[in-house]
């Protein structure tokens, strides 16, 4: 199994999984959205994932146009919220969504006399100069999230100049996607720009953080999941996807820590409040489709220009 969300959840679905399907054993390898759709580029032609489970489904769409998903119609979609919006529109989908997050800033209180943000104009500001942290769109889906409803909200011209500026604030790129809560949870930077249910979970760790929403609106991911095309273990990994859309499955999330929103009718969300937010419309078929070009773009013009300050 290909594996997005954090580590602690990761390997309490392999146990689970484990314990329902005794004499099957899970291995999996942990990576952000955007190093596990660069890894199943490269292993097209000798693919060594079954599924990948987790990130946001800009990533799924762009694996999708790529030809690394395999199409798989089970019963379970059926019970899906909001089946226009959690499953790839095909007759047989390639992919669907198993865990809705809200993007949101998290700001040590403690070792920062900086006011938490609470519009992404805040995070442009002169005060938060080398202030903030958050991952890079290229490793990361948080990030790409972060990105792309920049470039929704604004157009792109206004977007990308908009990313220029917010780079020059940026202290550190991290790999991972949940990483600036830990760096801004030490004290090491005043703001965090992550998944709100990752702040929630730095916070129940103890670290003293504020979160807050940009009030003009906030992105969101919809979590994937996807069987790989020519997945040596495709009747294992149907199994996995099947029990991955059963709402006691869904539900196993708090128990490692995982407070995003649920997909499935009678899945109780552990946080509902991270939802009742003002979120965007967020386009998830641009936004997985211009991927590649968008990620490049950051890549080459802004990232170099903002590592190299």
């Amino acid at each position: 199994m290909l594996c997005t969300p954090q580590e602690i959840w990761c390997q309490g679905m392999k146990k689970e999984f484990e314990a329902k399907y005794p004499g099957v054993t899970v291995n999996y390898v942990r990576l952000s959205s955007g190093e596990s759709l660069t890894r199943l580029r490269n292993e097209k032609v000798n693919p060594q994932f079954d599924i990948w489970w987790g990130g946001p489904a800009d990533s799924f769409i762009a694996a999708k146009k790529e030809g690394l998903l395999e199409p798989y119609k089970t019963a379970a979609q059926a019970n899906l919220i909001d089946p226009k919006l959690m499953i790839d529109q095909d007759a047989t989908p390639q992919w669907v969504g198993i865990y809705v997050g809200s993007l949101g800033f998290g700001t040590n209180t403690k070792q920062s006399a900086i006011k938490p943000p609470t519009s992404f104009e805040d995070l442009i500001k002169p005060e938060l100069k080398g202030q903030i942290v958050i991952a890079h769109p290229a490793s990361s889906g948080t990030s790409y999230t972060f990105m792309c409803t920049i470039l929704q909200t604004k157009g792109e011209a206004a977007g990308w100049e908009y990313m220029k500026k917010f780079a020059q604030n940026v202290l550190l790129w991290t790999k991972s996607g949940a990483a600036p809560v830990d760096s801004t949870g030490k004290g090491e930077a005043a703001v965090g720009v992550v998944f709100s249910h990752d702040i929630v979970a730095g916070i129940e760790k103890g670290y003293p953080l504020a979160l807050t929403f940009p009030a003009e609106g906030t992105g969101y991911e919809i979590g994937g999941m996807g069987i790989i095309k020519g997945a040596k273990n495709s009747e294992l990994a149907k199994a996995w996807y099947d029990w991955a859309l059963e709402a006691k499955t869904q539900e196993l999330g708090k128990k490692y820590t995982a407070y995003q929103g649920l997909t499935i009718k009678g899945a109780v969300p552990p946080k509902p409040e991270l939802l009742q937010v003002k979120l965007i419309n967020y386009d998830f078929d641009y936004c997985g489709n211009n991927k590649k070009a968008f990620v490049d773009k950051f890549s080459n013009e802004i990232a170099a220009q903002s590592l190299a300050k």
